[in-house]
């Protein structure tokens, strides 16, 4: 079990004052101890009085009665000390108690900055906007230096991202002008009355490897637009946009015989539809993509208190466990895949987790015992 800070602050407190407390109750026993043992002086008194009766040193009862007096001191002796023992014990564990109690307040004011750093650093880590700052506000403490150097760290990791994604945004769109001109050109040459059979053949392939790279491209821009966090929140129903994708996604379906069952549900929640759209198509595309002749693909859609689920699940070829976080991973394919182009380019599941978790979202995908995948997609429910 791991103490918060402010409890271990608390229980030090309680401690160093049990301790302090019984060296001063052990000092005081002592004292008390010593006082009460006879003195040099009085140990052979000049008479012994007991009851009004008063014996001399040459009587013979007075070592009986020296005696009797000793017994009773040292029986007054041990009372004395016990008391002190067992009231201060009491007054010492009260004490304690009381100092862990002044602990635990004392500890929550000097702790009280710190939760301000960290109620505005989760603010800014959920709301995936690295431009919010903690801006803490307060004297020039070990509190503040560290708010300031949390922003510094902020403000780097945003002009990181921010080059990050404008480069591969502004690389995606300067290609694309360069692969429409040669799609053109090669399907102008391919479709020429004196082309022969070999520069057909070739066109296709180049027609292929062009749209391959078109698809490339179109990933990495909806890569770089996914990893920004979704500020303009619109209401939809997830069903509707799925049951749009299902009816673009049928016909390769039906030319791959791959069969589409829908369990749709109402799922209202909120955020950017376009993206979202894109998020659903790569996961139908990825089920019938990576599945067999005669395969299934299940879709379904449901509302479970405070989220929406989107659940698709195919059949193919099995996927070991340990390969499922990997999936996850930038043109990252499974079972040897990649010079399959017609299978995608290996952005597809990266786009879906991006898209998600920019929503508010998470990404759950496990291995079915009879081949292929059903990954599940949660996301916040938004009244409607």
């Amino acid at each position: 079990m791991r103490m918060s800070v402010r409890l271990r602050l608390a229980l030090a407190c309680g401690v160093v004052f049990l301790l302090a407390g019984l060296l001063l109750l052990a000092v005081v026993t002592f004292v008390v101890w010593q006082n009460l043992d006879p003195r040099d002086g009085l140990r052979h008194p000049d008479y012994i009085r007991v009851s009004n009766v008063v014996f001399l040193p040459e009587d013979l009862s007075y070592r009986v009665a020296e005696q009797r007096v000793a017994q009773v001191r040292r029986i007054y002796q041990v009372d004395a000390s016990k008391n002190v023992i067992t009231v201060g014990g009491i007054a010492l564990l009260v004490g304690a108690w009381g100092a862990a109690a002044l602990g635990w307040r004392a500890a929550g004011w000097a702790l009280h900055p710190v939760r301000g750093v960290t109620v505005s650093a989760r603010r800014i880590a959920q709301g995936h906007d690295l431009a919010g700052r903690i801006a803490h506000e307060g004297p020039d403490d070990e509190v503040k230096e560290l708010a300031d150097i949390v922003d510094v760290i902020l403000a780097r990791l945003a002009r990181s991202f921010d080059g990050q994604r404008r480069f591969v945004a502004n690389a995606s769109h300067e290609l694309r002008t360069p692969l429409t001109i040669n799609r053109t050109l090669v399907d102008v040459a391919v479709r020429r009355p004196d082309a022969t059979e070999d520069v057909k053949r070739l066109g296709e392939s180049l027609l292929l490897v062009n749209t391959r790279h078109e698809r490339l491209i179109d990933g990495l821009l909806a890569l770089a637009e996914g990893e920004q966090a979704v500020l303009d929140r619109r209401p939809f129903d997830l069903t509707d946009v799925v049951e749009h994708v299902l009816d673009l996604a049928g016909k390769e379906a039906e030319e791959r015989e791959v069969a589409i069952h829908r369990l749709l549900d109402s799922a209202p929640t909120a955020g950017e539809p376009v993206l979202v759209e894109r998020l659903v198509q790569n996961l139908v595309e990825n089920g019938i993509r990576h599945n067999h002749s005669g395969g299934q693909v299940w879709v379904s859609t449901r509302q479970r208190a405070d989220r929406v689920e989107l659940v698709v699940a195919n059949t193919g070829l099995p996927v070991p466990p340990y390969e499922i976080e990997t999936i996850f991973e930038p043109f990252r394919r499974l079972h040897g895949d990649r010079l399959r182009s017609e299978r995608g380019s290996g952005l597809g599941l990266s786009i879906v987790r991006v898209v998600a978790e920019a929503h508010g979202g998470v990404v759950i995908a496990a291995s079915r015992e009879e081949g292929g995948l059903t990954i599940t997609v949660e996301l916040p429910y938004e009244s409607p």
